[in-house]
C-alpha cells in the first residue's frame, strides 16, 4: 500500500498573530510555524496502515523553504520520502491552484491512497482535499473518523449530526481525516536523526508540467482583499438584585441592546 500524505506548515495557533500593514496577510517575521494539526493525524494514519499492510509513505507539501520543517517532522515520525513544491509563481495561488499542483505531483508517484487533514488551521477552508480528488479523478471521503482498508476498497466512517455515516470507496481514493481518528506518535530520536539525513525532493511548476497561468495567482478564482482582527470583546455586565427584576432586565438587554430576541 503506497500512500501519499499532503501536509501544510501553518502558524502556531497558540502564538499571537499580527496583520501586515497592507492588510493583505499576516506578519510572518518571528512567527512560529508547526505542522497543521489535522495533517499530523493524516501522517499517523498512513504510518499505521503501512505498519499493517506494508508499502511506503510519501509526504508532499507546496510552500516556501520553511515548509521543509513540516516534512522533516513527518519523516521523523516514520515517513519514507518527502517532496516540496516551491515556485515563485505560487505566490497568490488559491486553494484550487494548490490542489492542482499537488495533484500533478501525486500523479508522478505510485499511489494507492492519498490522506490529508480535514482542513488547515490557518484558514479552515477544507477545500484542498476534495479538490485534489476531483483533479485526480479519485473517489473521496471527507472528515473521516475511522478508516478500514479491504481488497481494492476502503470503508470510511464519518460523523454527521446525530449519527455516523459509513461509506464504501474504491481505491485509489483521497481521504481527509478528523483529529479524532487517532493519536499521533512522538518522533523517536532515531527517527529525528534519520529525518535529518533524508533528502527532500524539490519540484517547480515546470517540473510538474504546469504553468503559472494554470496554477499561480493568474489562475486564482478567489483573492484575499483584507485581513482584520475580530472586534474587541466588551466587558461583561453583572445583574444583581431580586431574581424577578434581574430576569426582566436581562430580557430587556437581550432585546434592546444585544438584538438577539
Amino acid at each position: 500500500m503506497d500512500i501519499v500524505v499532503c501536509v501544510k506548515h501553518v502558524p502556531d495557533t497558540e502564538a499571537p498573530i499580527r496583520i501586515r500593514p497592507d492588510g493583505r496577510g499576516i506578519e510572518e517575521q518571528g512567527l512560529p510555524f508547526v505542522v497543521n494539526y489535522y495533517d499530523e493525524h493524516a501522517v499517523e494514519e498512513a504510518l499505521r496502515i503501512k505498519e499493517r499492510l506494508g508499502g511506503t509513505v510519501t509526504l508532499i507539501t507546496a510552500g516556501p523553504s520553511r515548509a521543509a520543517q513540516a516534512l522533516r517532522t513527518g519523516l521523523a515520525m516514520g515517513a519514507d520520502a518527502a517532496i516540496r513544491i516551491d515556485d515563485p509563481a505560487l505566490e497568490g495561488a488559491d486553494h484550487l491552484g494548490v490542489a492542482r499542483v499537488l495533484a500533478a505531483a501525486i500523479r508522478a508517484q505510485k499511489c494507492d491512497l492519498v490522506i490529508c487533514g480535514k482542513l488547515s488551521t490557518d484558514d479552515n477552508a477544507a477545500i484542498v482535499g476534495p479538490a485534489l480528488a476531483e483533479f485526480l479523478g479519485f473517489a473521496q471521503a471527507t472528515a473521516v473518523t475511522k478508516l478500514e482498508l479491504g481488497e481494492g476498497g476502503a470503508t470510511a466512517h464519518r460523523e454527521v449530526e446525530g449519527a455516523v455515516e459509513v461509506l464504501q470507496v474504491a481505491l485509489p481514493a483521497v481521504i481527509t481525516v478528523e483529529r479524532s481518528i487517532n493519536e499521533p506518535r512522538y518522533p523517536s530520536l532515531p527517527g529525528i536523526m534519520k529525518a535529518k539525513r533524508t533528502s527532500i525532493t524539490g519540484k517547480t511548476l515546470g517540473d510538474l508540467g504546469l504553468t503559472p497561468e494554470e496554477a499561480g495567482a493568474a489562475a486564482a478564482r478567489s483573492e484575499v482583499l483584507q485581513f482584520s482582527p475580530p472586534p474587541q470583546r466588551q466587558a461583561g455586565r453583572l445583574l444583581e438584585g431580586d431574581p424577578a427584576r434581574v430576569v426582566k432586565e436581562l430580557v430587556r438587554l437581550l432585546r434592546d441592546e444585544a438584538k438577539v430576541l
